[in-house]
């Protein structure tokens, strides 16, 4: 690239990684559409699981691994290889901080996960129909359970720091790099599981939006920007703290050696995209 990474203008940006800021979209809103489809499908009282499986424990438990499954199969996709599957502006921002991801990709990252997690909820609306619209399932809004906003801030806080405290741990070591998308699959699983309760499991500003745009209920909405965010990055900060400000070698969720890396990246055997892979030179 002609350009350095970490300077370029908004436009020689959208020129170079326009692909990558519509796989983060379309990420986000395959997330959002599936789990509206599990929400309906384990929740809404018309459903036949419902009756197949009338134990609430069982059905969330199963239902916490749906999701868990989703964000491992989005990451490890070929969309989620190329962009890093962020698909969360808690985590693009985090990276932001770390100096790993250029300004304005971190920019137009954020605004495409809006995008998908609106487009993703509207999608599911289309095919769910009354289903994902009724006071069960609503969406699959956010809002604080019964222990109220401060309860619902405290979780998110505490699954968005130790997300960020697993990813940076786990993809910095060469080793472990590759399991990573198991390790934040089991950890959404177990995060949905316990505190859907309390907090209805954002961890993802996008998200919230995404659920809030259609359902009309804007309840607290503020601590879902806040709360997961400032967890990760307070992990993101006590990471570099422990280890050296050199010590975060890329922002993939998954790194892989055999697809170009558009992050400001250390990650052993990865290349810099190029003109070769769609970029401008």
């Amino acid at each position: 690239m002609s350009v350095p990474l970490m300077h370029r203008t908004p436009f020689s940006a959208l020129r170079s990684d326009w692909r990558l800021y519509a796989y983060e979209a379309i990420e986000l809103a395959i997330f959002m559409i599936c789990a509206c489809a599990w929400a309906v499908l384990f929740l809404d009282a018309s459903a036949p699981v419902l009756h197949m499986c009338p134990n609430p424990v069982v059905r969330r438990a199963i239902m916490a691994l749906a999701i868990g499954a989703t964000s491992v199969i989005i990451i490890r996709s070929p969309f989620g290889r190329r962009s890093g599957a962020h698909f969360n502006p808690a985590i693009t921002l985090t990276y932001l901080r770390l100096g790993k991801i250029a300004t304005w990709d971190a920019m137009f990252y954020v605004l495409a996960q809006f995008v998908g997690a609106v487009s993703g909820v509207g999608i599911a609306g289309l095919f769910l129909h009354r289903s994902l619209s009724s006071p069960t399932i609503d969406y699959i809004v956010t809002i604080p359970g019964r222990f109220g906003a401060t309860a619902a801030f405290a979780a998110e806080f505490f699954m968005g720091a130790l997300l960020m405290a697993l990813i940076l741990i786990f993809s910095n070591r060469v080793p472990l790099a590759g399991y990573v998308p198991y390790f934040v699959g089991v950890l959404i699983a177990v995060f949905t599981f316990s505190f859907a309760s309390i907090s209805g499991v954002s961890i993802n500003p996008a998200r919230t939006i995404g659920s809030a745009f259609f359902a009309g209920i804007w309840t607290s909405v503020w601590l879902y920007f806040v709360a997961p965010l400032s967890g990760m990055l307070v992990s993101a900060e006590a990471y570099r703290r422990i280890n050296g400000p050199d010590s975060v070698l890329c922002a993939k969720l998954h790194p892989d050696p055999t697809v170009p890396c558009p992050f400001n990246c250390k990650f052993p055997g990865h290349h810099p995209a190029g003109p070769e892979d769609g970029y401008e030179s």
